[in-house]
């Protein structure tokens, strides 16, 4: 049985958002909000999976707002994200100009950069505008730990799967 993590172990870890009520809302894109805690099952590969419903970003050059689902899935290695972190972090791209692809990839590149996981994978489905949908797919393995062949695999996953779409939206 793991023993429950301590105030002083979460706050020494860099906790300081979850629980605050004073929290501040950025709507400029920050990725120095993000927090993260310790992976206590180190023996363990195991998946992390976040469903964020109201994620937003602006077009670059309409400036309209894009409006997203996001699913994050990842393999944590020694660091994790803390979610409340995660969802400002997320509400801070809703000023943020850019494109659904850039969007895509920047968020997976400042996870690899704050946790360094095993493997991680971003899929994005984004509100239609103007009658079209874009559902941008970004994954990365760390080359240390062997899933190279998973994050090959999974991006042929979503080849096939959007192919054999027959759904007008994601539900």
């Amino acid at each position: 049985m793991s023993e429950l993590r301590s105030k002083d172990e979460l706050r020494e870890g860099g906790i300081s958002l979850l629980g605050n009520t004073g929290v501040k809302y950025s709507t400029d894109y920050d990725p120095s909000i993000l927090e993260t805690f310790d992976n206590k099952h180190l023996d363990n590969d195991y998946t992390v999976t976040f469903d964020a419903y109201e994620g937003s970003s602006s077009c670059p050059i309409t400036h309209q707002p894009d409006m997203f689902k996001l699913v994050l899935t990842y393999i944590p290695n020694i660091k994790m994200v803390e979610s409340k972190s995660m969802k400002l972090y997320l509400f801070s791209f809703r000023n943020h100009g850019d494109f659904h692809e850039d969007v895509t990839n920047i968020i997976m590149k400042d996870l690899i950069a704050l946790m360094d996981p095993k493997y991680i994978e971003i899929r994005m489905i984004f509100s239609p505008r103007g009658g079209i949908s874009i559902f941008p797919f970004a994954n990365w393995a760390n080359p240390d730990f062997g899933y190279q062949d998973l994050a090959y695999r999974r991006k042929l996953d979503i080849i096939r799967d959007c192919s054999n779409r027959t759904v007008k939206y994601d539900s």
